[in-house]
């Protein structure tokens, strides 16, 4: 079976957060959040399986003083993430930014505040085909499969603006088969002739090219370069009736974010794994070991760049994001590295760097 055109999956999508939106007073659970006996302000959320997220680091690390974590369990992917946030099932929830532009077109009532996610030299996703494939170019991909982890997210928005880059029309990109495979399984599908490309990322990249019969056909990095592609998001009455908690939260992250810059790769490797090991999840903590860099801005500032390139692509490509500023979408007020309470080039606790002599 073919996948749906890209077009046709688009307009589902769309369709089906608009239907969220339209449910959000509803579903959405309420914005006076739970307390702890100690008067901390709980955020339930979201976590990745065998992975350390930023609020997590940032818990474990003591920079949250108005903050109680409470995991929920897993998420699949980083549009189901910021539906959930959107529809109150949690907190808050991270995803790329062209879903979040998307959400925000459809009048979901959610607020951008912290970077998460990027590319940079050392942690990016790539786009691979068989060593002795004939695909090398764009034009080439016309008819072919693409794998990715999810549709409708980072990898379908970064294969598409590439495809455009490289002088394909709108029904010539739409020839381009996208599909669904789970990471795990898209180097087995792509080295047993399944697809003609896939999509990797961290671990699953350094992996499959370690092993290598692969060759890189283009990155993330390539296209923008060092870029912020994904945020963290609440909804606005939440932040609105909690600011004082929100605040805390935002700047912890953005603390334990810095931390992973300004320490060295071993001493983060060795955190995480701790903090693996203490959850007990039965989950393997040697996937942390291919942890690079943290990929995104000092602190995980958000800059307008960053929203408005998914802006002006959905305005092209979908007829959406019209009257849709950046402004709209995100704000720094609660980070500690852009609002002056630490200098940008300073530490996770606002001290200055040791320039080495």
């Amino acid at each position: 079976m073919h996948p749906k055109p890209i077009h046709t999956r688009v307009v589902a999508l769309i369709t089906t957060l608009v239907a969220c939106t339209a449910v959000l007073t509803a579903c959405a659970g309420s914005s006076d959040a739970e307390k702890t006996a100690d008067g901390a302000t709980v955020f339930r959320y979201q976590g990745s399986a065998s992975q350390v997220t930023f609020p997590e680091l940032a818990d474990d690390l003591g920079y949250f003083d108005k903050v109680a974590l409470d995991w929920v369990g897993d998420t699949t992917s980083g549009p189901q993430d910021i539906q959930s946030a959107a529809t109150g099932d949690t907190d808050f929830g991270g995803a790329f930014n062209g879903a979040i532009v998307k959400l925000a077109a459809a009048k979901s009532p959610i607020q951008s505040v912290v970077s998460y996610y990027g590319a940079d030299k050392e942690t990016f996703n790539g786009f691979y085909v068989l060593e002795d494939s004939p695909i090398r170019t764009a034009r080439d991909l016309i008819g072919k499969k693409v794998a990715m982890n999810t549709l409708g997210a980072h990898a379908e928005f970064i294969i598409r603006e590439w495809l455009a880059q490289q002088g394909l029309s709108k029904d010539e990109i739409a020839q381009v088969e996208l599909t669904v495979v789970p990471p795990v399984n898209t180097e087995q599908a792509l080295r047993q002739g399944q697809i003609d490309v896939g999509t990797l990322g961290s671990v699953f990249r350094q992996t499959a090219t370690e092993r290598g019969g692969l060759r890189e056909l283009f990155t993330d990095e390539s296209l923008y370069g060092t870029f912020s592609y994904g945020t963290y998001v609440l909804r606005k009455d939440f932040i609105e009736k909690n600011k004082d908690a929100v605040a805390d939260f935002v700047q912890g992250v953005a603390r334990a974010i810095r931390w992973t810059q300004t320490v060295p790769r071993e001493e983060v490797i060795a955190k995480y794994k701790s903090i693996i090991a203490a959850r007990g999840r039965n989950e393997n903590p040697d996937l942390v070991d291919y942890w690079k860099s943290s990929s995104v801005a000092p602190g995980g500032v958000i800059a307008d760049r960053e929203f408005e390139i998914w802006i002006d692509w959905l305005k092209r490509n979908e007829n959406l994001a019209d009257g849709i500023t950046p402004g709209d979408i995100y704000t720094n007020e609660f980070n500690p590295y852009a609002n002056g309470t630490y200098p940008e080039d300073s530490d996770s606790n606002g001290l200055a760097l040791q320039v080495a002599k």
